[in-house]
């Protein structure tokens, strides 16, 4: 059966009585829809395997597409090249950018549904361990490409950043000796290293994460139900399902 969902009375409705039914919520319902979404392999937020295509963020992402009765379609591609396709309107939406400025000028934020996570810098070596942000000046740092990590960071045209495509390459070439450090978000860097049994440690310093966010792109016929996004994920949130998934997660990152 369809799930019915009314706009924006259903956003009210959810923070006044949490416990309100769908079927209690109206009759304008919300077109059902096919999305595309961009996605790249970064366990354990999005897992990309022949047989599933899983991880902390499609599954939540799942759960609120279940409530709208939309069906999703995943493709494919290297973090940098979906934000091109986003911005093309190739496809539809992103699941964990984080919002920048530049990002906000040609892209929709709509719901900030995943956590934050720290930015951690790992090494192997002792003379790599980061205790400050000076300690950065003489090393080679690994990068995701395409992606934000702190903004003294990000716009820091002095330090030596060394990109690649998936944080397991970031790792690899940590390993090789071609980059001294890898910053990456706290959970994707934890699993990398633990699935390439690297002994990878964290330095002391590191920077607080901020929210990453649900984006679509301005061209997706999916834009004018971005109140019906906000409203399926509020009821995520208030059946506990989204902590459930991040407690999952959590206690096993080697999933």
């Amino acid at each position: 059966m369809k799930r019915v969902i009314v706009r924006p009375l259903l956003v009210l409705l959810l923070w006044l009585a949490p416990g309100v039914l769908w079927a209690q919520q109206g009759t304008e319902t919300v077109a059902p829809l096919t999305v595309i979404v961009g996605v790249d392999h970064a366990p354990p937020y999005r897992i990309l395997e022949p047989s599933r295509k899983t991880g902390l963020y499609l599954e939540i992402f799942e759960e609120i597409a279940d409530r709208l009765g939309w069906t999703v379609q995943y493709r494919e591609a290297p973090f940098r090249r979906l934000q091109l396709m986003l911005q093309k309107g190739e496809i539809d939406m992103m699941l964990g950018l984080v919002r920048t400025n530049e990002r906000e000028q040609n892209l929709e934020f709509v719901a900030p549904a995943f956590p934050p996570e720290r930015r951690l810098f790992f090494y192997l070596d002792d003379q790599n361990r980061i205790d400050r942000y000076g300690d950065l000046g003489d090393k080679s740092i690994g990068v995701l490409e395409g992606a934000t990590y702190f903004r003294r960071f990000d716009q820091d045209e002095t330090l030596a950043k060394e990109s690649a495509a998936r944080y397991e390459n970031l790792m690899l070439m940590m390993q090789k000796g071609r980059v001294d450090v890898v910053i990456a978000p706290e959970l994707v860097g934890l699993y990398t290293a633990r699935k390439l049994g690297l002994d990878a440690r964290v330095s002391p310093f590191f920077v607080p994460g901020e929210r990453s966010w649900i984006v679509l792109s301005e061209q997706s016929p999916a834009t004018p139900y971005a109140d019906d996004i906000r409203a399926a994920l509020k009821l995520v949130e208030q059946e506990g399902i989204r902590e459930s998934l991040l407690l999952r997660y959590l206690e096993q990152p080697e999933r």
